[in-house]
């Protein structure tokens, strides 16, 4: 048997030395396997009809909201910012995969001495050299593809938190632009209700001049119009502010504001809410957990691989002459396979192996508690509309008897047979009735958009 033969045997012995922890690594690898400690529904409390466009915020049929959450698609910088960590994770996974390939090194140099003498003079000695290295690590224990199965499946998750990212800027845009246009409309209800109560405090003083009406029954009007003179500048900072807050959304400086102008735009039919699994399934918050509890999984499977012999073979060859023409005659190579086992650590692999364990049980929990909470945004939204559409209604009728109270207080107080107070309090229900009948029919829109964002439509990432 030749030397190197001799050798090659004498690695073999050593490996089947450790071959035994390979069955036994294969038996104890962690995965998965915990059962998901809730307990999906079969529906949900409620659910309609309609089907739900991809682009949910489209549903409306505002071209309006359309071309501003296209807008902030683009233009949002926290979308670009988890734009870029997908970039990064992408970068970390194929960085990871390459430790399943070979390596390559090569190498060159040049050197060249001078020695003198008082004998010979100077003499000039040339040294060139060229080399190549390779080296493998070879993946006994399956750790090294499990690094880079755990590295793939952050960056898939991280992909699903841009298109999280997607649907959380579309409800805030969608959100921002309907108090917008709510703000408006109380805005100009306020200037109404204003010339109203100045109208009716130019009444009073005549009759106050005429002796018909107090001094009291005056400075009580003059107040209701100072109120909703004041109450108009809380609906402009409010207002203002929204608008700041829309411009950041979509990545514009704030301060300009938005010129365009129209009427709210009514509520959609109620969409199918489907399959509870199903809905699941499509939103990226829950599969990004899911892919992490799978990362995590991966990474205990490192660190437990970690815990085992490691082989690396090696092949070096390297040339060396003082003439560039016989550089390439003379190769030396050199082959080496390297076999390292721990021995004693301290318990650090050990403490590692628990470590990524406790993080995959934190990962189960975290995935379970995603779960619950993405039940809970649908049910309540659909709470929240339904109980909304009914205040809204109920706010309608109100207005509605209440308009026909104010008609009769002002007409028995233009006769002389009701006092001024009670004509106030009637006048003062009525106008309240009007402002928060426009918030809560925008609340009822408010509460749609959360349901379209609970449901999880958007256009997938490339």
């Amino acid at each position: 048997m030749k030397k190197n033969d001799r050798k090659f045997a004498k690695i073999a012995k050593i490996l089947a030395v450790f071959s035994l922890p390979l069955m036994v690594f294969s038996c104890v690898m962690p995965g998965p396997e915990e059962p998901l400690p809730v307990v999906v529904p079969q529906t949900f409390s409620e659910t309609g009809e309609a089907g739900m466009p991809e682009r949910w915020w489209e549903a409306f049929g505002d071209p309006e909201l359309n071309r501003l959450v296209d807008e902030a698609l683009s233009g949002n910088f926290e979308i670009s910012a988890a734009w870029n960590r997908l970039d990064q994770a992408r970068a970390i996974a194929r960085k990871s995969g390459a430790a399943l390939w070979p390596s390559l090194d090569g190498g060159a140099g040049a050197a060249r001495q001078v020695l003198r003498s008082s004998q010979t003079g100077r003499d000039y000695t040339t040294d060139l050299s060229l080399g190549l290295s390779a080296g493998y690590e070879v993946d006994l224990w399956g750790g090294v593809a499990a690094a880079r199965d755990a590295a793939v499946l952050d960056a898939q998750a991280t992909a699903e938190d841009v298109k999280t990212a997607r649907l959380t800027v579309s409800a805030a845009v969608a959100e921002a632009w309907f108090r917008i246009l709510e703000y408006r409309m109380r805005l100009a209800l306020v200037d109404k209700q204003i010339a109203t109560n100045e109208k009716y405090l130019e009444i009073i003083e005549r009759q106050f001049r005429s002796g018909q009406a107090a001094i009291t029954d005056v400075l009580q009007q003059r107040q209701v119009v100072e109120a909703r003179r004041g109450g108009r500048e809380l609906v402009l900072a409010t207002l203002k502010t929204t608008e700041n807050e829309l411009a950041v959304l979509l990545g514009r400086m704030p301060g300009a504001g938005f010129s365009v102008g129209r009427e709210r735009p009514k509520v959609p039919e109620l969409p199918a809410t489907g399959v509870p699994v199903e809905v699941l399934k499509r939103r990226p918050d829950v599969r990004a957990a899911e892919l992490r509890l799978a990362s995590a999984s991966r990474e205990a499977a490192v660190a437990m691989a970690d815990r085992f012999p490691q082989l690396r073979l090696g092949l070096t060859a390297q040339t060396s002459d003082e003439d560039v023409r016989d550089l390439f005659d003379n190769w030396l190579a050199n082959v080496a396979a390297d076999l390292t086992a721990p021995l004693f650590d301290a318990g650090l692999r050990l403490a590692e192996i628990d470590r990524t364990q406790a993080v995959y049980l934190e990962q189960l929990n975290r995935y379970a508690q995603t779960v619950l909470e993405a039940v809970l945004e649908v049910e309540d939204a659909l709470e929240t509309e339904r109980r909304q559409a009914a205040y809204a209604a109920s706010l309608e009728r109100q207005l509605e008897l209440s308009g026909q109270a104010l008609e009769q207080t002002l007409d028995r107080y233009t006769k002389g047979s009701m006092t001024f107070t009670r004509y106030l309090t009637a006048l003062l229900d009525y106008q309240s009735l009007e402002l928060d009948l426009v918030a809560a029919r925008r609340a009822v829109l408010s509460a749609r958009v959360s349901l379209y964002r609970a449901l999880a439509g958007d256009a997938e990432v490339e």
